[in-house]
């Protein structure tokens, strides 16, 4: 475990903590302790008011940054009907289900008929589709909001510190073209952080109508 990792004290809801241990017990993808811990603090301190989920899983990530952020509202999309089911129960019993619109279906088909201005996103999807979402993602965030990409550096293998599986050269290359996409766009202000699996965090600064 890395230095910086033993320090994290996460600060979540108890039956939060309990439904994340039993998701990774099932194998369920959850964010890792490290990476939630940033994107709490993320969150915490800016307040978003309206935040864009990609990838609900079980909704722990979602209901994590709802209890953080007391006003705002979440829409959130899942691929896997099983997942999309299981994480309207957590929302129901975690307390946040009324600030919640959950989405079941491709993340690039919903995002495609969207509207509206997102204060915050958390890109944690199919990582290969990363940079698919981009053209939407921009339309649909608010000027100054904010792009939370989780696992851009996967496993180091997308940064060169382990070597790449061969059946997963694609993904690979998929992630380093969405990072060499949005460090390089002038829209986007963009820090990619060793934090967990990596993170790619993007400050939206594109201009928006009146």
């Amino acid at each position: 475990m890395k230095y910086t990792a033993s320090l994290v004290q996460l600060h979540i809801d108890e039956r939060i903590a309990e439904l994340r241990t039993e998701a990774l017990h099932r194998g369920i993808p959850v964010a890792d302790d490290e990476t939630l811990q940033y994107l709490l603090l993320t969150v915490t301190a800016l307040q978003p008011k309206r935040i864009l989920e990609i990838g609900t899983a079980v909704g722990l990530s979602g209901a994590a940054m709802l209890r953080a952020c007391p006003k705002a509202k979440l829409t959130t999309i899942e691929l896997e009907e099983e997942r999309y089911e299981e994480a309207k129960q957590n929302f129901i019993e975690l307390g946040v289900s009324e600030r919640v619109t959950a989405h079941l279906g491709d993340a690039g088909e919903i995002l495609s008929m969207m509207d509206g201005e997102f204060d915050f996103v958390f890109l944690d999807g199919p990582k290969a589709q990363y940079e698919k979402y981009l053209f939407d993602l921009k339309r649909l965030m608010k000027k100054g909001g904010v792009l939370f990409a989780d696992d851009v550096l996967l496993y180091g293998w997308v940064s060169g510190e382990e070597p790449t599986p061969q059946k997963r050269h694609s993904i690979v290359d998929k992630l380093r073209s969405y990072l060499q996409t949005v460090t390089t766009d002038k829209e986007f202000l963009t820090s990619v952080l060793d934090i967990g699996d990596g993170v790619a965090l993007s400050v939206y600064l594109g201009e928006k109508n009146d």
